[in-house]
């Protein structure tokens, strides 16, 4: 049998981090490795909810990794947003949908696009492999598309994602916009959340140009509810910023309905996102009208406007 292979998305993990790696791990099983789906972190609800509706089960939650284990990545590809340990570990195979900062001492496999969700490449290996999906698996890769492109109204968005998301509808037995809304809907609901739970439900960690910050995104369908609790939120960003030791913070509470976010900064470089938006900030927060995806919109701009 082949050396165990661990694979996993990233920390803070949403939909498309979870669906990605249950579904590569399935793919490679299938292809004769001895692969298992981990996450980095607690579930959203709205993993949650596509989860049970498909009947699959939540992976085990990976701590760290062994000097010299076999790992892929998928829907990441940046160390500072992976497990512990990962520098010594031994990256065989990345899949993602990111930009990419990465380097290996031999050649691995390393599959990157510029569409709208990672479960979209997936899909194309299962294809190229001429590897059957299964309705369970079907129904998270469509889940993870939905998720990551707002059902489709994301800029990230391609025809591809589109045109994948009808076919593994079909194989899963469920109708898009029904299912996609209530998916949505679902993970919204962060009124039981504390505001560290609330600032972590999607948060990346990024570094470039020596300046160090984050950014954090949740969707909802009620911005004036998220905001009620922005002492709070603050309070728990500003702990962030002291705990890493961040040049600034970005918030984002992205409406799922209207495709606005609403932001808070913080931070002693918190004017780098006034500059990359062309706002400013008042009670450090800003409405950015028409942006949604941080992928796309919010990390470009501010990758763009840093000192």
């Amino acid at each position: 049998m082949s050396k165990k292979l661990y694979v996993f998305g990233h920390t803070n993990p949403d939909t498309d981090s979870i669906m990605s790696a249950i579904a590569f791990a399935n793919l490679q099983r299938a292809l004769g490795y001895d692969a298992t789906a981990y996450k980095l972190g607690d579930v959203n609800k709205e993993t949650k909810y596509a989860l049970k509706t498909f009947e699959v089960e939540e992976p085990q939650t990976l701590a760290s990794v062994d000097e010299n284990c076999d790992v892929a990545l998928v829907d990441n590809n940046e160390f500072s947003q992976s497990v512990n340990g990962i520098e010594k570990a031994n990256v065989k195979m990345v899949v993602d949908h990111h930009k990419i900062k990465f380097e290996t001492i031999e050649p691995i496999f390393y599959v990157a696009e510029p569409v709208g969700c990672t479960s979209t490449i997936i899909y194309k290996l299962y294809k190229q492999n001429d590897i059957e999906i299964n309705s369970k698996i079907a129904g998270l890769m469509l889940s993870a598309i939905i998720s990551d492109t707002l059902l489709f109204k994301s800029p990230t968005c391609t025809e591809q994602d589109k045109e994948i998301a009808q076919k593994l509808a079909k194989i899963a037995g469920v109708d898009i916009d029904t299912y996609g809304k209530e998916m949505l809907k679902a993970g919204t609901d962060i009124s039981d959340f504390s505001p560290y739970q609330v600032i972590n439900i999607d948060s990346k960690e990024f570094d470039d140009k020596k300046v160090k910050f984050e950014i954090s995104q949740v969707n909802a369908v009620d911005l004036d509810s998220v905001f009620s609790r922005q002492s709070e939120l603050e309070n728990a960003i500003n702990q962030e910023i002291k705990d890493k030791n961040l040049d600034f913070y970005l918030f984002a509470a992205t409406d799922i309905l209207n495709a606005n976010s609403k932001i808070i900064a913080l931070g002693n470089k918190a004017s780098t996102v006034e500059k990359a938006f062309g706002v400013n900030l008042e009670n450090n927060t800003a409405m950015l009208n028409n942006v949604v995806s941080r992928k796309k919109q919010m990390l470009p701009n501010i990758l763009n406007n840093l000192d």
